[in-house]
């Protein structure tokens, strides 16, 4: 599977605006629930209680909250970058702007490891993140993270 896979560009926001981390997580499970409110409510708890397992902040203003859902029949994704970083308990100290918000279903252990490991490749590279944070809308940010392929960085 690959991250192109989880998005549309419906659940790509560059430029949001929360107050705290609690904020976010509404957010992030707003654009995994795409407006149903029961599916809204069991992802933004799978993501609250992961993250209070410890702080799925990786660090370099990057995070990558993920859950797992009995709502959910496929694996799911959503992407923020957002306009004022937010203090998320990175292990760095840092502030976090970037976000891949990922849900799977409860039974997606082995695909869950994977997909997360995608993700942390491709938020470990310096100028893919510096593309991510200089792209101009949600548009841009879709399609750059749409391009992007393990084992190597998207095109500048």
């Amino acid at each position: 599977m690959h991250l192109l896979d989880l998005l549309a560009p419906a659940r790509v926001l560059a430029g949001a605006k929360v107050s705290s981390k609690k904020r976010l997580l509404e957010q992030l499970a707003q654009l995994l629930g795409e407006g149903n409110a029961e599916r809204e409510r069991a992802l933004f708890d799978s993501l609250c209680q992961r993250e209070r397992l410890g702080s799925t902040g990786l660090g370099h203003g990057v995070a990558i909250p993920h859950g797992r859902s009995p709502a959910l029949t496929v694996a799911t994704g959503a992407f923020i970058r957002l306009a004022e970083p937010v203090d998320f308990g990175a292990s760095d100290g840092q502030p976090v702007d970037l976000l891949f918000a990922l849900a799977v279903p409860e039974h997606f252990t082995q695909q869950h490891l994977v997909l997360l490991a995608q993700l942390a490749e491709m938020f470990a590279d310096e100028g893919f993140r510096a593309r991510l944070r200089a792209a101009t809308d949600s548009e841009a940010l879709f399609r750059l993270v749409a391009d992007w392929r393990p084992g190597h960085s998207a095109a500048a």
